[in-house]
């Protein structure tokens, strides 16, 4: 018989990896700066910590679920084939339990209408997982389950819809669906032979990175509109300028199919969106 393998690492840290904890960067931000813009400043201790809870907990289930989904499949991809000895499958599935009833729980805290919406919203952000097995707009649901942040934040600051929020959404869902095809083209070979469904499988490499680059056009579109319906100002639309040196620098990056350097401009090109944006709008809204 032979050993099995020792998991590396407390079972905390294996759990952070497990669901990528460090990845929680990219929507963090826009939900972030959607509060703020909510409250015309910054909201209270209270809603802040809530909304950081229920953002970090909805996407722990998320991802949980992910993995619970994906778990043959990412045995037989050699890009993903270590993720299941990270965690055994029980305690993935406890770990998804624990994180959406402390979604739910959170955001019951924060309002009615947030308690209503969380069963919705957890079904939104599960429900990605299960979309390359019947369509080829997968990363479209991704952006939507991320794209759900700065409606939720607005709602958590305030009870109620506004256009603002919503102008957001649809920045942030061509944004990760764009950054999400690039992340797609590692996995070309391995989804088109195993018969999952993509846009980047759709289209080939060539046409989903041409893709990729219209949606984030678009980003910058969507971002440049939130700033007028929410009211910001020059100090806002400045931070446009490195947003989109970012994204040019990812794009650059992308062409060269290097997956080594594919992951590294992936992870420190869309953080330094996010943090770029949230400071733009913080010292926008704040000053």
């Amino acid at each position: 018989m032979i050993p099995t393998q020792p998991r590396q690492g407390n079972l905390l840290g294996r759990a952070l990896r497990f669901v990528r904890f460090s990845h929680t960067v990219f929507a963090l931000p826009f939900a972030l700066g959607s509060a703020l813009v909510a409250a015309e400043g910054l909201p209270t201790g209270r809603v802040l910590f809530l909304i950081l809870w229920c953002m970090i907990t909805a996407r722990t289930a998320a991802m949980s679920f992910n993995r619970l989904a994906d778990w043959e499949i990412d045995k037989r991809n050699p890009r993903t084939a270590d993720r299941h000895k990270l965690l055994p499958k029980p305690a993935a599935w406890l770990l998804l339990a624990v994180s959406a009833l402390l979604f739910v729980a959170g955001a019951g805290l924060l309002n009615p209408l947030c308690l209503r919406l969380s069963p919705l919203a957890l079904v939104v952000v599960l429900g990605y997982s299960m979309t390359k097995r019947f369509t080829d707009f997968a990363q479209f649901f991704l952006g939507l389950a991320l794209a759900v942040s700065p409606v939720g934040a607005w709602l958590a600051v305030t009870g109620s819809f506004a256009a603002p929020p919503l102008v957001l959404a649809l920045a942030v869902l061509c944004w990760v669906t764009g950054f999400d095809l690039i992340y797609a083209t590692q996995d070309f070979e391995f989804d088109r032979r195993h018969g999952l469904r993509s846009m980047v499988v759709r289209l080939g490499i060539p046409g989903a990175l041409g893709f990729s680059q219209i949606l984030h056009l678009l980003l910058l579109l969507g971002l440049a509109a939130f700033g007028a319906s929410a009211g910001l100002g020059r100090i806002y639309y400045a931070s446009l300028a490195p947003v989109a040196l970012a994204l040019g620098y990812e794009h650059r990056i992308a062409t060269t199919l290097d997956l080594e350097k594919i992951n590294r401009a992936f992870f420190h090109s869309n953080a330094f969106v996010g943090i770029v944006f949230v400071t733009g709008v913080a010292l926008d809204v704040i000053w």
